[in-house]
């Protein structure tokens, strides 16, 4: 994937800038959506190389990155990566990371004081990693002004009352206690359930499955339509499979008839569906293909910064 580390594109009133903290191979193909087979990766190779496979190797490309959205005289972030220097023993890729996110948000005309809502669409290391920075042996909130909107079932699920995802990883534990817990002592957290609204354009719901809390992010300015998915999609093939889980979902049936639901309106709604993960332009459009989706066009930006 080439560096498109910073982008802009306008949806009715709302500016969106995406901000890539990292792109490339991360892993086997198969290992990431277990339940799409290896035909359907290569029928579909001359798409999805190099951008979203990488076809010598059978590894997934991904990237890991923040969509920054200026909305009725705000900027929201939506989910903010890795983060720098933390400790995540099960999760190699990103343990004792060191990157300049921080750089490529500013180049993008973003500093931190001036980030008015985080919205962490899931509590997942790679989602909300710069909540926070370290500071005086510890960890405070990245952005001094801002809410920290954050679900409540993964509050409660990866935190402490659930004795941090139910003891499952030593990481969600850690990742609590890095990113979530300081912007809570802070004060800055708002736990939501259900649904939550930001302003007139911009609307969270839940979404469960890939954890108990997921949630979207849905947008609605004049004729313009998207919808911010989390994790619901790691790749494209889960577009056209969409009962095919990645191997990180919690719970497999809730996941897929979250992502079935969510694109079937967003086919209906001509809603540009904007994934976490996507490689290439990282958002597209969903048609209806009899009872199955297919691909419409990729978002078209102008570079910015």
């Amino acid at each position: 994937m080439k560096n498109e580390s910073r982008q802009s594109i306008m949806l009715g009133e709302v500016e969106i800038t995406r901000v890539v903290e990292w792109a490339g191979p991360l892993g086997p193909a198969r290992n990431l959506v277990p339940g799409v087979g290896a035909e359907v990766w290569k029928e579909n190779q001359d798409w999805l190389s190099p951008d979203h496979w990488e076809a010598d190797g059978d590894r997934a490309v991904l990237a890991l990155q923040t969509w920054v959205l200026r909305s009725g005289g705000k900027t929201v972030l939506v989910d903010t990566g890795v983060g720098n220097g933390r400790e995540r023993p099960g999760s190699p890729h990103f343990h004792h990371r060191q990157g300049d996110f921080l750089g490529e948000l500013a180049r993008a005309g973003v500093r931190p004081e001036d980030v008015d809502i985080v919205v962490n669409t899931h509590v997942h290391g790679d989602h909300v990693g710069w909540n926070t920075v370290a500071a005086d042996g510890g960890w405070v909130p990245t952005f001094p002004h801002a809410q920290y909107l954050i679900p409540a079932a993964d509050d409660h699920h990866f935190g402490p009352g659930n004795a941090y995802g139910g003891g499952r990883r030593e990481d969600d534990r850690l990742i609590y206690e890095d990113s979530i817990a300081p912007v809570h002592r802070a004060g800055q957290a708002v736990v939501w359930d259900g649904a939550h609204r930001i302003d007139e354009y911009l609307t969270l719901e839940s979404a469960p499955g890939h954890t108990p809390g997921s949630a979207v992010l849905r947008l609605a300015s004049g004729t313009d339509r998207a919808v911010f998915v989390g994790d619901l999609l790691h790749s494209p093939v889960q577009i056209l499979e969409p009962a095919c889980n990645s191997c990180f979902c919690l719970d497999a049936g809730q996941a897929a008839a979250s992502r079935r639901r969510i694109l079937e309106r967003a086919a209906d709604e001509v809603e540009l569906l904007v994934p976490a993960h996507f490689g290439g332009a990282g958002a597209v459009e969903v048609r209806r293909q009899g009872l199955k989706f297919a691909l419409g066009e990729w978002a078209d930006y102008v570079e910015v910064g």
